[in-house]
Formats: structure tokens, C-alpha cells, sequence
């Protein structure tokens, strides 16, 4: 039993400790006079926008010409992605073929393979 009430007291300590927390945060952001008002208004963001510098402008010119060799770059990457899947299905196709054959080859008594891997032709 005691154990109980000593875990009671010490949940309500904590909610309350909490709580409180919550309270004196949420009074200093109602009476903070420095705060800023939030705008996600198209308006408030081109009036913001309209007040860069020819120098950040400048820097957004390159930033954005840099974002295009990005761009470019990346497509280049895709097809040369897409060129060596395509090898690489080819090669797994390829491989898949030459497997039947030496399975057939070996099945009628034309080859023997070991299990090091060396083909050994049947004479006849």
C-alpha cells in the first residue's frame, strides 16, 4: 500500500510539475511584445521576396543555374543507370543460356563437370 501512494505522489508531482511548465511557457508567449505575427500569405511572401538585393540576386541566379547542372547531371546518371541494367539483364540472360547448355551437354554424357568447376569433354 505504501508503495502505491508513493508512486501517486510522485505522478502528481510530475503532472503537476508539467502543468506548470506548460502554463508559465504559454503566459510568456501570450505577453512576449517581441513576437512576430505568422504570414503563409502569397502577398506577405512577395513582399518579402521584393526586397532582395542585386547581390541576392545574383546569388539566387547561381544558386539556380547550379540546381540545373544538378538536374542535368542527375538525368545523366538515369541513363547510364538504364543503359547498365539493360547490360546487366542481357549478361543475366546470357548467363542463364549458357547454364542450359552445359546442363544438357552434361546430361547426355558429353561433358563432366567436377566440383572444382573444370569441364572435362567425354571422347568418343
Amino acid at each position: 500500500m505504501r508503495k502505491q501512494i508513493g508512486a501517486l505522489l510522485a505522478a502528481i508531482l510530475i503532472t503537476g510539475s508539467i502543468a506548470m511548465s506548460m502554463l508559465v511557457v504559454g503566459a510568456n508567449a501570450m505577453t512576449n511584445q517581441n513576437g512576430t505575427a505568422a504570414s503563409n500569405t502569397p502577398a506577405a511572401v512577395a513582399a518579402a521576396g521584393s526586397t532582395t538585393t542585386s547581390s541576392d540576386q545574383a546569388l539566387i541566379a547561381q544558386l539556380q543555374a547550379q540546381v540545373a547542372q544538378y538536374q542535368t547531371r542527375e538525368q545523366q546518371y538515369q541513363a547510364a543507370l538504364s543503359s547498365d541494367n539493360a547490360q546487366l539483364t542481357q549478361a543475366a540472360s546470357e548467363l542463364q543460356t549458357i547454364q542450359q547448355l552445359l546442363a544438357f551437354l552434361q546430361s547426355h554424357g558429353l561433358i563432366s563437370i567436377d566440383s572444382q568447376g573444370q569441364i572435362t569433354v567425354a571422347g568418343r
